[in-house]
Order: C-alpha cells, then structure tokens, then sequence
C-alpha cells in the first residue's frame, strides 16, 4: 500500500494551508498516511464510536469544537480520550480553533501529532483529499513515449531499437507535442490514466535521444507549443518487428484489443514495422480514427456492413455514379 508520512504533509503543503504545528513535531516522519478519505469525529464524541475509521486523518472542525464546549468536563475528557485512544495518523484543527487541552495531552500520550490551519473546515477537506489522491494514487513506470496528437494521448510501446523516439520526433516536427521520452509516470486517477516524466528536475524533461545523434532538447528546439507537462493517457501503440508478428495483426480494425496498465484496459494496436513505413503518419490516422469512434463513427464497421451488403447482393444503393463521366 503506497503512503505518505505527516512529515511530507507539512513540508508539501505548509505554505498552502498555512500549517502550524501544535505537538509531535518529533515524530511526524513516523506517521504514515495511507487513505485520502477524511474523517469528522462528530459522533465518535457524541459517544458511537461503532464505526470509527482509524488511518484516516481526523479533523476538527467549528462544529466538533463548539459540540465539545458543551459537554461536561468529565465527559469531554472521556469522549476525547476514546476518540484518540482509536487512533488516526494525525489531526488537524481548522479555521485556527483553539483546541481543548484534553486533545494536546492524549496527542502527547499516544504519539499523535497536531494541526491547525486557518482555512474554513470544506474548503480544506476539498484540498486536502485532492492533494492526497494524487500522491497516494496507483503509479507505475513504463519504458516508452507518450504524446499527444490531436488531443489523443498516445503511448508508444516497443523493443529499444524499434524507433519509438524517432517516431516522436516525426510527429513533434509535425505540430504535435511530447509528453514523456524513454520513462513514463503513469498515475491512476479513478478511472483514468494520467502520464508524465519520470524526471524529478524540470530542467531534465522534454529531452529525447536520438541513436547516433545524442541528447535533443525539444522545448528550446521546437517551443513551449511542442510539449505538455501531463496527459491523459487513451491509447497503447506497440511497435513490433514485423519478423516478430508472425502475422498475428489485426487487419480489419473490427477486433479491438487492449492492454491492461494500473488495472485498466486500454485500446492496444500493434504496428508492424518494415524498412521505410511511415509510423508518424499511421499514428495521426490511429488518432483521428479514434476521434470518430468517440463519435460513433467506426469505419472498420461500415465497411463489414456494406461488404457484406453487396456479397449478398443487396442492390439498394443511396447513389449511382454509373453516368459520372469526369
């Protein structure tokens, strides 16, 4: 299970949230955040604690904090300590609420560190939970080329050798832009795929090598209008020696296969390669035939209805051009 530690939290969003500190400052690298699903104890200290949800991240709020001042001190003192005594990875106190000390001495006991943030309870929930999907989301790293053409996020799979870079730098040259080069990060969002460079610096993405060429920089070859930062990933384009196929491609486009990546499947088209075979030009007709299929127009399907219409000898034709004599 991927995870965070609070300690990434704070130095990630300190500034964005306006992090402040409250206690266990020491021990924030040693609490791991596994979920980006939030928890409102409100009736954990109304006294139900049935359903209490201990790895997520536990927030305090104006209504927790207004409900806990009218509670008795002997019974506030219990509700908070069973409320810490489950467990979570941490909590965080909104809108700069002063917090019971009851919370601060269990926090202290338990090892639990403490937030607090002066942004309003919803908003933050909003922005906490997005930052957290993205960073615990399903990743994985694949060897290949992403591009976009024509809107369509297309990933080039193949052997080295198959020129899957040099295909890239064709449709570059050709108006469309470079995702990723040689590694792709690739990140699950729901139902989604999203990918990006592997590089850590942003000084290192955008560079293709080109076999007995080197290193090329796109952007400052090609511009800023040559790249993207991150797309949405919709096709699998694998480049296959054509000695390796053995005949085992499609021909029609009416058998649809995929390729499964994070749990997801994804349009999967093998390309043969043979000496001379323009692949940028093949890939721009894969994306734009997909651009029609979004929009129920499947080629590959017309054509078996009305070959299949004229070998049956159905003769209902919408035109003739019998007397076309241009």
């Amino acid at each position: 299970m991927k995870s965070i530690t609070a300690e990434t939290l704070y130095r990630e969003k300190k500034e964005d949230f306006s992090l402040e500190i409250i206690t266990g400052h020491s021990i924030l690298s040693k609490r791991k955040l596994t979920t980006s699903d939030i928890f409102r104890p409100g009736l954990a200290l109304a006294g139900y604690t049935g359903y209490f949800l201990s790895d997520r991240i536990l927030i305090i709020g104006k209504t927790e904090t207004n409900f806990i001042k009218t509670l008795s001190k002997k019974i506030r003192d219990q509700r908070i300590a069973t409320v810490m005594k489950l467990g979570t990875p941490c909590v965080i106190i909104t809108k700069n609420k002063s917090i019971n000390k009851k919370f601060v001495e269990e926090a202290a006991r338990r090892k639990i560190p403490i937030f607090r943030t002066p942004m309003s309870t919803t908003p933050f929930i909003h922005a906490l939970s997005t930052y957290l999907d993205f960073k615990l989301a399903p990743t994985e790293f694949i060897q290949g080329t992403l591009v976009d053409i024509y809107g369509v996020g297309m990933l080039f799979l193949g052997k080295p050798g198959t020129g899957k870079s040099e295909c890239a730098l064709d449709l570059i040259e050709r108006g469309h832009r470079l995702v990723a080069d040689d590694l792709v990060k690739i990140v699950r969002r729901g139902g989604i795929l999203i990918g990006s460079g592997a590089e850590k610096s942003s000084l290192l993405r955008h560079h293709i090598e080109i076999r007995g060429v080197g290193i090329v920089d796109i952007f400052r070859i090609f511009g800023i209008k040559a790249v993207r930062l991150r797309k949405r990933i919709e096709m699998v384009i694998e480049l296959v020696f054509y000695k390796e196929t053995r005949g085992e491609y499609d021909r029609t486009g009416l058998k649809k296969e995929t390729k499964q990546i994070l749990g997801l499947p994804l349009p999967r088209i093998v390309i043969p390669l043979t000496p001379g075979k323009n692949i940028s030009v093949i890939a721009e007709i894969i994306a734009m035939n997909y651009l029609l299929e979004l929009k129920g127009i499947s080629s590959a399907k017309e054509f078996d209805r009305e070959l299949k219409r004229v070998l049956t000898g159905d003769r209902r034709l919408g035109m003739h051009y019998d007397e076309d004599i241009e």
